[in-house]
């Protein structure tokens, strides 16, 4: 009889017509496809059965997450995951987004008697019919209206209660959880990637031009790592908000640590329930994707009411590249399975028109996406340096989900598909003076 990654070859070559663009180990020992391409370890039959009853992202990463998929080592997940993305889809370039392509395009011409064939000996090769459950860190039940108070904590609770060690470990000792601001184009350069987030904290409160005796307002803070460098730097009176009370509990630890308790204020709290303005800054560093679409404009129109006229808001945030039916628009499956529950990405030119919308004039827009790309790298090392303890901190199946997630956004980063940009904006006041330099990019300078 073939061996296993023989047949799965000479299958999944019927469906796609054309050969895999990856070399398939099986579990009986067998081998197949290109010698030099990077492997794709299928440990379980398994498997096949996830991805065949939800081909696409979905199929993949619940098998990535149960162990029953991996690579042949560390450093060959990059170059796995970019042959798999050129696999599942592939860019349209008329219509400037994706359209599915591989297994899934395959399925949808069942009415070919040789896809039928092919699906139904992957099946026979998969075992038995019914579907797997999914890996228990997948995230099914969801309660309440979308984006309504209740149903963004528990949102906010599956991905960053995890635990602060876990956190920890992958982040490093500066607990920033936002994309770093490299000098040179090598993560593995100086500076380190701690001094690259302090660089990146640093960029923030230069273009806040935050002084001594300001109100600060950090929306989604973390673990208090922005409006800890604020007020000790700066000597502003900062307040933290975030859904997290595990980010929330290590920030008021750390804030105490540095006897900064008269200055800096960590709150459990939604941003919808910040009622204590004016504040004269305001910062949101990758907590407007937490948002969603149909709150966008609420969100804004909160913000802009919570400053004093002349405030200024720095909002950070990844955005998506546009498509042309934006109404269309499905957000990733894996992503809002395991990472981000209901999050939402929009392209940057909606997130400036609904600041505008709201009143904001934008002032300066930077784009930060290679620095991201080198973060997310930084990150991924750190992980898989010390991949028992993390998987012991948290979960086999979560440090699973945080390696492939981190790794695949990278690449993301890298190859465009995503962004991230720096966005800085004033609630002019009245008589029309933004209280800006006339070259804004003046924060450059440390």
């Amino acid at each position: 009889m073939t061996d296993v990654a023989s047949r799965l070859s000479a299958l999944t070559e019927r469906l796609l017509g054309a050969p895999l663009p990856v070399r398939i180990r099986a579990w009986d020992g067998s081998e197949a496809g290109p010698p030099d391409a990077p492997v794709l370890r299928v440990r379980h039959r398994r498997a096949l059965r996830r991805v065949l009853w939800r081909p696409g992202e979905l199929g993949l990463a619940r098998a990535w997450v149960a162990g029953e998929i991996d690579t042949d080592g560390d450093g060959e997940l990059y170059r796995l995951l970019d042959r798999l993305a050129g696999l599942m889809w592939e860019k349209n370039e008329s219509a400037q987004e994706p359209s599915p392509r591989g297994l899934r395009a395959a399925l949808d011409r069942a009415r070919d008697p040789d896809v039928r064939a092919a699906v139904r000996e992957l099946f026979a090769l998969g075992g038995a019919l019914p579907p797997p459950s999914p890996p228990a860190e997948e995230r099914r039940r969801r309660l309440g209206v979308r984006h309504s108070p209740f149903r963004d904590r528990s949102a906010i609770s599956h991905h960053y209660d995890v635990g602060n060690d876990f956190y920890r470990l992958v982040l490093g000792p500066s607990m920033v959880y936002s994309c770093a601001y490299w000098e040179t184009p090598t993560a593995g350069s100086t500076p380190t990637l701690e001094g690259a987030q302090r660089a990146k904290l640093d960029l923030v409160c230069r273009k806040l031009a935050l002084r001594e005796g300001q109100r600060l307002l950090d929306v989604g803070c973390g673990w208090g790592s922005l409006v800890l460098h604020a007020a000790r730097e700066y000597g502003v009176r900062a307040v933290g908000i975030t859904l997290s009370q595990e980010q929330a509990t290590y920030a008021r630890k750390r804030v105490a640590e540095e006897g900064l308790t008269d200055r800096v204020e960590i709150r459990v709290q939604d941003y919808r329930e910040v009622r204590d303005g004016p504040y004269d800054a305001i910062s949101s560093i990758g907590m407007a994707e937490h948002v969603g679409r149909a709150r966008y404009r609420e969100y804004a129109g909160d913000l802009y009411e919570l400053l004093r006229p002349g405030g200024r808001l720095l909002n950070h945030q990844i955005g998506r590249r546009p498509v042309r039916d934006e109404s269309a628009y499905e957000v990733d499956e894996f992503i809002d399975a395991y990472v981000f529950p209901d999050g939402e990405l929009a392209p940057v030119g909606q997130t400036v028109g609904v600041l505008e919308e709201a009143g904001f004039e934008v002032r300066d827009l930077e784009s930060l996406r290679e620095h991201y790309a080198m973060t997310l790298r930084a990150w991924v090392a750190n992980l898989e340096a010390a991949f028992s303890e993390a998987a012991r901190l948290s979960s086999y199946g979560r440090a699973r989900v945080w390696r492939l997630y981190m790794a695949a956004s990278a690449l993301a980063f890298e190859h465009n598909r995503i962004g991230i940009n720096q966005i800085l904006a004033v609630r002019t006041p009245s008589d029309g003076a933004s209280g800006l330099p006339l070259r804004t990019r003046e924060w450059r300078a440390a």
